[in-house]
């Protein structure tokens, strides 16, 4: 038996090396946070001081020191986050994740993400350029004079970490861009719808804003009838085109007068609604220099605050989501594909090539087009296959004209401007430079002022477009090219309104009567109304209140669909335990609750049953969207048209939908809760994901990268948590939230001491970190942290080498 002893001690040496060895990378991987690092590219000593939740103040002889500092602590926590947003601006994910990645590659690359970041940083102002040449250097610092251990997703995947540079800042502020954008898509949307639908059925399934009617446009479905738009190649558009603009990507933000406020100081409240994931999109930091003191929400990849409060104002922003991106058929020449036909006759293609590497895979090479108008997305060889004619021989490309490929940047230039504003005023004009992605902006000084703009930049339309933006315009007519832009001064604006408040919520922002158009796809106003019943509810406001505010679970959407489904019939067995149910619910979409999850089961049945069988599958699986403001208008208006499934013999009711709606989602949830529908929750279905890139899509990694929580709220409620009504492609789940208030913050510009904010994970990014998932449950409880600070646990300094 000595061969046994000796092959137990040698597998027991072989674990403990394995331990010793992981236990020496665990450390070696997690930053210094103590002691005095030399570096080169330092102008002078640069302090920084982390607190027990991770958040570093750094204290610097200069703004650009300070920005350096922010660059050097971003690499430090966040180094993964970093690689991923610059692979991403880039379009260089197949080379580290594989075949897999290369659609993305492709449409990136032929949308031009980083050749137009190239540009954009030649453009760029000097005060731009020193603060991203300033965080640039940070980063690469931290690269070449402190990483010990590259982080575990590196290693797993065999990279290793590269210099930062200014373009790759550039294109990650275009991809946030592309993140809060969805026009595009909603032009394909339509015209694919317009091969099956009339105009007029179209614009019951995507309807204007509540009060308003249509907008009056050209018969386009008549249009693309005589272009021979080729539908069953169509479908692939929307199957192929990647994720923008997703319903309940939106935020909230509200600001009182002092006279509204128990401090008799203005107090702000922001919660942007973005895709959730591990890490947090959000980085805090405090930044400390010599008439620059500011602390908030940073973001890795780009200098300085983007979200937060200095010494005179603070600031929080929604997405305006304007009508940014126009897509155009450019006709191809048929004796001659290297031109197309403009106003003025044929013109050749702009082209590029493109070279995507592939792991694992040869290289894959495109040329990438461009028109007068802009980049050619058909290129990519996914997103508009079908739509521009047989693959073989197509008779269109489709190019896009979009604000945030302009060649002459704004927004860092007042985002600096942002972070150094004395006043509401002085915001406001650093605002004008803004350009994308345009933002619903309200800010508070200690001066005891509110104000609120809508910054960035709009295209203008000439009044003969008929089109209106709405579906592909033929690029051959002038009459569809864009006339310029709007004076940023006439932009919707407001300062020290007599009702005391401000609020925005991704809805319309202007009056009926504004002069200017931006959009015809505006949010659902719930959040919004809800937003002004709580601000009128209380003559004073305080912190607390507006902590209140950011946890309610009150859905006004759910309240008025809620009667249709309590009269609901169905001979299911649990069709009166639900009724039961439902029967005391008054909206309030708590996770630890039935009723919720019935209604929303309900209603993707609901939207299913009325619309599929019109609009097709393909174009059905596609859609991101909840329909809810079409399935309110058939149902209000008993429109028997949509309740007809056209794919029966049988003339079906509304009435009959309804029920069957039901009947269906009790099937569902019996199958996935059990049959005693008491026990059903909201929170076992709809929970808050935090997706890790890309390990979420690896089963035995998932568990231990991305975060998870039981959260209530749904898309509509003031807590936001995006319901998802497709089954997640990895797991098959219903119901989960992925986007949501990846960030809350509360400040009080009578006492910022008091001001406060928490993100949705935790400050670092990796994995054995204690802090990398710290923010998590206090999140999920909507609590906070100090925006200024709590006590210093670990101080690193750094001295110039």
């Amino acid at each position: 038996m000595k061969w046994l002893r000796r092959v137990v001690i040698a597998l027991l040496a072989i674990l403990l090396a394995a331990g010793v060895a992981l236990s020496f990378y665990t450390r070696q991987v997690l930053p210094q946070t103590e002691g005095t690092m030399r570096l080169s590219g330092l102008e002078a000593e640069i302090r920084i001081e982390r607190d027990g939740d991770g958040i570093p103040t750094i204290t610097a002889a200069s703004t650009d020191d300070a920005l350096f500092g922010l660059g050097f602590v971003h690499a430090q926590d966040r180094l993964w986050q970093l690689e991923t947003h610059r692979r991403i601006g880039s379009g260089r994910l197949a080379e580290a994740f594989g075949e897999g990645a290369l659609d993305n590659d492709r449409f990136l690359r032929a949308l031009g993400v980083k050749r137009a970041a190239a540009v954009q940083w030649a453009n760029a102002g000097p005060q731009a350029k020193a603060a991203v040449l300033a965080y640039t250097a940070g980063i690469n610092a931290y690269l070449q004079n402190a990483l010990k251990a590259r982080p575990p997703e590196f290693v797993a995947l065999g990279l290793h970490p590269e210099p930062w540079t200014p373009e790759d800042s550039m294109a990650w502020a275009i991809m946030m861009a592309w993140d809060l954008g969805a026009n595009w898509s909603t032009e394909l949307m339509r015209m694919r719808l317009s091969l099956k639908l009339p105009v007029a059925r179209i614009d019951e399934l995507l309807p204007p804003y509540p009060g308003d009617k249509p907008l009056v446009t050209a018969d386009y479905a008549a249009l693309f009838r005589e272009l021979r738009i080729d539908g069953k190649l169509g479908n692939q558009a929307l199957r192929f085109a990647p994720e923008s603009g997703v319903e309940g990507v939106g935020s909230n933000n509200w600001v009182v007068h002092g006279s509204r406020s128990v401090t008799g100081k203005p107090l702000l409240a922001n919660d942007p609604h973005l895709k959730l994931s591990a890490p947090a999109l959000w980085y805090f930091a405090r930044l400390e220099a010599p008439g620059f003191k500011v602390a908030g929400a940073t973001m890795p990849a780009l200098p300085g605050v983007v979200l937060g409060q200095n010494e005179h104002v603070a600031w929080g922003f929604t997405n305006t989501g304007p009508d940014v991106q126009d897509l155009y058929l450019e006709r191809i020449k048929p004796d001659d594909p290297t031109k197309y036909q403009t106003p003025d006759g044929w013109a050749t293609f702009d082209t590029v090539e493109e070279v995507i590497k592939v792991k694992g895979r040869p290289d894959v090479t495109i040329t990438a087009r461009a028109t007068r108008h802009g980049p050619v997305i058909s290129d990519a060889g996914t997103v508009a296959q079908g739509v521009t004619g047989p693959a073989a021989r197509p008779t269109y490309a489709l190019a896009m004209r979009w604000t945030a490929l302009d060649p002459d940047p704004g927004t860092l230039d007042a985002a600096i401007g942002f972070n150094k504003a004395r006043s509401v005023d002085e915001f406001i004009a650093a605002s004008a430079g803004y350009t994308v992605p345009m933002q619903n902006m309200v800010v508070a000084d200690r001066d005891g002022h509110i104000g609120f703009v809508s910054a960035g930049r709009v295209p203008l339309r000439k009044p003969e477009n008929d089109l209106k933006g709405q579906v592909p315009s033929p690029g051959w007519d002038a009459r569809y090219d864009w006339a310029g832009t709007l004076d940023a001064v006439l932009t919707p604006r407001e300062t020290d309104p007599a009702r005391g408040w401000i609020a925005t919520a991704n809805q319309r922002i202007h009056a009926a009567e504004y002069a200017h158009y931006l959009t015809n796809d505006w949010a659902l106003p719930y959040r919004q109304q809800r937003i002004e019943q709580l601000l009128e509810a209380k003559p004073q406001h305080s912190l607390d209140s507006f902590r209140e505010m950011q946890s309610d679970e009150l859905s006004l959407a759910t309240k008025r669909l809620l009667p249709v489904l309590q009269r609901a019939k169905s001979g299911h067995p649990l069709a009166a335990a639900a009724q039961q149910q439902l029967a005391g619910f008054d909206g309030t979409m708590g996770a630890d609750k039935a009723a919720p999850l019935i209604f929303w089961s309900w209603a993707r049945h609901m939207a299913q049953g009325l619309f599929a069988d019109e609009i097709g599958e393909p174009v059905w699986e596609r859609s991101n969207r909840a329909f809810r403001d079409a399935v309110e208008g058939v149902l209000e208006r008993n429109n028997v048209w949509w309740c007809d499934d056209k794919r029966t013999d049988q003339a079906e009711t509304c009435e009959h939908q309804v029920d069957l709606a039901f009947t269906n989602a009790l099937d569902e949830l019996q199958a996935a809760q059990g049959p005693d529908v008491s026990r059903w929750q909201w929170g076992l279905a709809h929970v808050a994901r935090a997706e890790h890139r890309p390990f979420s899509r690896v089963k035995l990694l998932a568990r231990w990268f991305e975060l998870r929580a039981p959260v209530g709220g749904d898309t509509y409620t003031l807590n936001v948590s995006r319901v998802g009504l497709k089954p997640d492609p990895t797991t098959g789940e219903l119901y989960l939230d992925e986007h949501g208030p990846s960030l809350r913050a509360l400040y009080d510009l009578g006492d910022p001491s008091q001001s406060r904010f928490m993100h949705s994970s935790g400050q670092s990014g990796i994995v054995f970190s204690p802090l990398y998932a710290s923010f998590l449950e206090r999140w999920a409880k909507v609590e906070y942290v100090p925006v200024w600070g709590g006590a210093v646990e670990h101080t690193l300094v750094l001295m110039p080498q």
